[in-house]
């Protein structure tokens, strides 16, 4: 390694390199394929002449801004909120040619989870740091290009699978609680009467009070950003008592929920995405 180098700032081909080194250990991890990161952080220290530290903050950062963008991450590079805006255009544009989030995530709704219906964890909401908030113009770039949100409501696979665990996860909760009779009762509305109603699951809480439950799906993390129509939100305050609104996250590997009651503005900031246009 050359003395020069570090305290440096990183070019854009230094950059290139560790994303597509990133990249190419993530799909390992994806497909189940065992690689040792150390051997990896040394290879990519000698050709570029950077410390293995250095580059592991590297890494640190990029997990940070996939978690942003909603798309999964190496496990053991715990994000490190760092967006440097040539690191940045570095991963956009790895994204803007590598199949790999196509492949992993906006086909992938794990279709076979839900058949053999695995038990969904449901935890508090997280709590949204400061870091969290931290953004630059390049960053919102590039959430703008590669949207989470409008990517998950294409999926409409993935959102229909999410409902049917939920279904399910709500059906078996009352036969537990020895409510047999509530279990034959609760409804996928979504399903049955199509899509329009302000909520996707009609079940009920152990006392036979209703639960009207409109359910969102993603892959990526807990904190990553959905739509919701402003017919769902309206219907929220219509019926604050029994509205719950299911917010399913990391879907494709090991389902978890979170679940918000109105009012929804106490935990969601909501900005308008579009506009109803008509001719004068």
């Amino acid at each position: 390694m050359s003395e020069g180098q570090e305290g440096t700032a990183w070019s854009d081909a230094e950059n290139d390199m560790v994303v597509a080194d990133y990249f190419a250990m993530l799909s390992k991890e994806l497909s189940g394929q065992p690689f040792v990161k150390s051997h990896r952080n040394q290879a990519l220290s000698e050709m570029i002449g950077r410390s293995k530290k250095s580059i592991e903050y590297k890494h640190m950062n990029i997990s940070a801004v996939l978690e942003r963008l909603g798309l999964p991450r190496i496990k053991g590079y715990a994000p490190l909120a760092n967006f440097q805006n040539s690191l940045i255009a570095a991963i956009e544009r790895r994204l803007s040619v590598d199949p790999l989030m196509h492949a992993n995530l906006n086909d992938k709704s794990a279709p076979n989870a839900v058949h053999s219906r695995p038990t969904l964890w449901i935890g508090p909401a997280p709590t949204v740091s400061q870091e969290d908030r931290k953004t630059t113009e390049a960053l919102e770039r590039l959430l703008r290009k590669f949207d989470p949100a409008e990517r998950d409501a294409r999926n409409r696979q993935l959102g229909r699978s999410g409902e049917e665990l939920v279904f399910h996860h709500e059906r078996e909760l009352l036969h537990a609680a020895g409510r047999h009779d509530l279990a034959r009762k609760v409804e996928w509305t979504a399903q049955e009467r199509g899509d329009g109603a302000g909520y996707d699951i009609a079940s009920f809480a152990p006392d036979g009070s209703p639960r009207l439950i409109e359910v969102k799906t993603t892959n990526g993390p807990a904190k990553t950003p959905f739509f919701m129509s402003e017919n769902e939100r309206m219907f929220s305050e219509e019926r604050p008592d029994a509205f719950r609104l299911m917010r399913l996250h990391d879907f494709s590997t090991k389902p978890s929920g979170f679940e918000l009651r109105p009012p929804l503005g106490d935990f969601l900031t909501f900005q308008p995405t579009n506009y109803r246009a008509s001719l004068q």
